[in-house]
């Protein structure tokens, strides 16, 4: 029994805890509780303001395009960098119709914040909080927050607020339905990766579903019928990829149905008006002879099975997805700037929010007033990026000219104003096409390439703008297994 007498002596010469550490264990725990008790009162309730001898704390409000280039860009020697989410990853948007069919895997199209500015989760003072921006109090320069919950039966909501120096509104626009009753409810919007987890599930149920005995022929039918609505490039592109999924992949692996599913892409006006009318007329004819049925209509209602459109027509479905552009989100809505046409945040020449001190903000949230004489920038990645990196290295300037803290800045020379420069548009319509717009403007003169080259054009790029060497090895394998043995239609 010699190690039970040892045993003994190591219990015996340990102390007990201290009822201080007892206690704090229990007050940091408490908030985690699934019971239904009142959480026990913390002395802070959140980050509060910084001291002079610290560094000045920079607090960016989303993880998309802006927000993610801003950190990358950000010196974590000069700055405390504090970014506020919904979600812990930055989504390489222009690949997300591709993660739909199984052509990308959906890890390939994501990108942790915490590999765009390691500092987050190594430096003392820099945090990611999955949380929500309820609310901002330019006064006490605080951003009042709440944590992101999934569903009913986990942990309640937990409130704090965060003391920024600088602050950056970063986050991002929701998809517009202009007001349309059911679109809520029943489409599928494709915009984050969990919409394209929902698109490809819902896809392949309905796959399934539809060779089960006893299905009428309607009812196969309506199952079987893809509706996109919204002729941009995010409609026409995942209208591609679809069609490509079909002739490819369900013809061989679904043949007792494969004469029954086809798509349908509604649009108001022009696909891809702001493309060249050459390169229209062609991504028009390489959908149809892809079997994609183009209609010119606005939907006035949707219906569980079926939409409406002005005209009176009804359109079954059996997976719609929703792309018509984006509009300001409910957070931006509240928030009480002066607003740019369409809504957003208005900004002046240096991405500034003019009626307050150290408040900027960039990506689709944003537009220029119009005091400022300039147009209001479209909602683009590429625009997003630019003013990330524009801002960045502002931020920069302004942290080594000492104007890093709340209300320091103010007569520190800003240097050059924000200036965009559209570097052109791409667009893939399957069946290794896609189109590439060069010009600077739709008036203007340019390059304008559309077939084969344009897809290999395509490619490249995007595959050189993945944000890291680890994504880009995932999306050239992923994009080399499904040449060679097709897209996986695994329903995971």
């Amino acid at each position: 029994m010699f190690w039970y007498r040892n045993l003994i002596k190591v219990s015996t010469a340990t102390k007990p805890k201290s009822p201080i550490t007892t206690n704090l264990l229990l007050t940091s725990l408490s908030h985690f509780s699934t019971a239904n008790q009142a959480p026990v009162a913390a002395e802070s309730s959140g980050l509060g303001p910084t001291k002079p001898n610290e560094k000045p704390r920079v607090v960016v409000l989303g993880s998309g395009w802006a927000g993610c280039r801003l950190m990358k860009g950000l010196d974590p020697k000069l700055y405390d960098i504090v970014c506020v989410s919904p979600r812990n990853h930055m989504v390489f948007t222009p690949l997300l119709a591709s993660t739909c069919v199984g052509t990308l895997e959906f890890r390939s199209v994501a990108e942790p914040i915490a590999r765009i500015q390691p500092s987050i989760s190594s430096a003392p003072g820099s945090y990611f909080f999955l949380a929500n921006s309820t609310g901002v109090d330019t006064e006490s320069h605080e951003v009042h927050c709440e944590t992101v919950t999934d569903g009913a039966d986990t942990l309640d909501p937990w409130k704090f607020k965060i003391s920024y120096d600088k602050l950056i509104i970063a986050s991002g626009a929701q998809a517009s339905t202009f007001g349309i009753h059911g679109v809520k409810e029943h489409a599928i919007f494709l915009r984050e990766v969990h919409h394209a987890q929902e698109i490809r599930r819902k896809l392949l149920l309905n796959l399934m579903l539809s060779d089960v005995p006893g299905i009428s022929e309607e009812e196969k039918r309506r199952l079987l019928h893809c509706v996109v609505v919204g002729g941009g490039p995010t409609g026409v592109e995942f209208s591609g990829e679809l069609s490509d999924f079909i002739r490819r992949d369900v013809h061989q692996r679904y043949t007792h149905v494969k004469d029954y599913i086809h798509v349908t892409l509604i649009e108001a006006n022009e696909i891809l008006s702001s493309f060249d009318d050459r390169l229209r007329r062609y991504a028009i004819k390489q959908l149809t002879k892809s079997g994609v049925h183009l209609v010119r209509g606005i939907v006035k209602d949707v219906k569980p099975q079926n939409l409406v459109l002005s005209d009176g027509s009804e359109v079954p479905y059996g997976l719609l997805v929703w792309s018509t552009g984006v509009g300001p989100s409910p957070f931006v809505n509240s928030l009480g700037f002066p607003k740019s046409p369409g809504g957003r945040i208005g900004i002046d020449e240096w991405l500034r929010v003019p009626s307050v001190q150290d408040v900027f903000s960039i990506g689709d949230c944003s537009g220029f007033l119009e005091s400022t004489g300039k147009p209001v920038l479209p909602a683009l990645a590429q625009v997003a990026e630019r003013q990330g990196k524009y801002l960045a290295n502002l931020l920069n300037k302004i942290g080594k000219d000492g104007g890093g803290h709340a209300n320091s800045a103010k007569d520190i020379d800003f240097g050059d104003p924000f200036e965009y420069k559209h570097l052109g548009s791409m667009a893939t319509v399957g069946r290794f096409k896609a189109l590439v717009d060069l010009r600077q403007s739709k008036e203007a003169k340019g390059i304008s390439l559309a077939g084969f080259v344009s897809w290999f054009i395509w490619r490249s790029a995007y595959l050189t703008r993945v944000v890291s060497w680890r994504n880009r090895f995932y999306v050239a394998i992923n994009w080399l297994t499904t040449f060679v043995f097709g897209r996986d239609i695994s329903r995971i």
